[in-house]
């Protein structure tokens, strides 16, 4: 019977993955750890693995996944920024990731903080837990129907949410993409740049993939160019943005408010537990204290239709390159 070691479940997770295990009758070993140095070992005399984690390999891990004769590593997540191809093509390892899991419950997430800032939801709550109940300038909004939304990449998650701003809310939705979808022009409007798209918009966006030449694309020059009083949402990935310039800019009442749910030094802080730990990184903290951001734990995906996605996904990709040797999943 073909085995399959899975590091980085969580409890969520196993009811999916033993589903997927007794329809295919396949054996599964579960395993809570990451895989690393330490618990490579765990995997000799299985067949396949998968993995779920934002932590990079050491060249031992992949060195070993080969000598045990391991020929894929299936990533359950979008993102595959961790693995060093060259190593992958030196052991001879197929690279794959779930590509789109569920990218409604992304853009749904990723409106309804849009909705958050727009609606002054902090300075709600924070006066509500007062016992300051009046009706004041401080938490006056505006109708979406009335904003502009810039959308900056139109792909899977992008154009869904440019779709219910301008379907569901009437709003006018202007956008970027390096590859305009000429269907989505039902919809939308494209701009020529992304300051083009930024600068005239309420609501800014951001839906595109890590990448090197998307490093800090968001910094201070282009936060500058933002219109004032704007609102900023990043449900994309945290390398995009460079937190400093963003902090910058919400100082400087250039933005209004920002909503997070990645941030650039997440990377063994999202997810984990740390409420018994003294917090070492201070700008994660002063992002989480203060009243105009709103920070997450890259949970926009979080959803059962995603969760199970990922899981059927990457076990298919699995199979996959267990009998054929390759998967339309692969991204090495």
């Amino acid at each position: 019977m073909t085995s399959i070691k899975l590091f980085g479940v969580r409890n969520e997770d196993i009811p999916y993955i033993e589903k997927w295990a007794s329809k295919n009758n396949v054996q599964v070993d579960l395993d809570e750890d990451l895989l690393n140095e330490d618990t490579v070992d765990r995997v000799k005399g299985f067949d396949g693995v998968s993995i779920s984690q934002q932590i990079p390999l050491a060249e031992s891990v992949y060195r070993k996944l080969h000598e045990f004769g391991i020929k894929q590593i299936a990533q359950r997540s979008a993102g595959f920024d961790i693995y060093d191809f060259d190593l992958a093509e030196k052991y001879q390892l197929v690279i794959s990731n779930v590509p789109s899991y569920s990218p409604h419950s992304i853009a749904e997430y990723t409106v309804s903080q849009a909705l958050n800032l727009v609606r002054n939801y902090n300075d709600i709550q924070q006066k509500t837990q007062a016992y300051d109940f009046r009706w004041q300038p401080a938490i006056l909004s505006r109708s979406i129907r009335d904003l502009k939304v810039a959308v900056i990449g139109t792909g899977r998650i992008g154009a869904i949410v440019a779709k219910i701003f301008a379907q569901g809310f009437d709003a006018e939705v202007v956008a970027y993409d390096v590859v305009p979808n000429e269907d989505y022009r039902a919809f939308l409007t494209y701009a020529e740049s992304i300051p083009e798209a930024i600068k005239d918009a309420d609501i800014v966006t951001v839906h595109i993939p890590a990448s090197k030449e998307n490093d800090y694309l968001f910094d201070e020059t282009l936060f500058s160019q933002f219109k004032k009083g704007s609102v900023f949402v990043n449900c994309a990935r945290g390398t995009i943005v460079k937190t400093s310039a963003l902090i910058k800019a919400l100082d400087e009442g250039i933005i209004k408010g920002a909503a997070l749910d990645t941030y650039e030094g997440e990377k063994g802080l999202f997810p984990s537990d740390q409420r018994n730990t003294e917090l070492a990184d201070d700008v994660l903290k002063q992002l989480i204290e203060r009243q105009d951001v709103i920070v997450s734990p890259h949970i926009a995906f979080y959803t059962d239709a995603a969760v199970e996605n990922l899981i059927v996904d990457a076990l298919d990709a699995t199979m996959d390159v267990l009998q054929t040797g390759d998967t339309a999943l692969r991204v090495n």
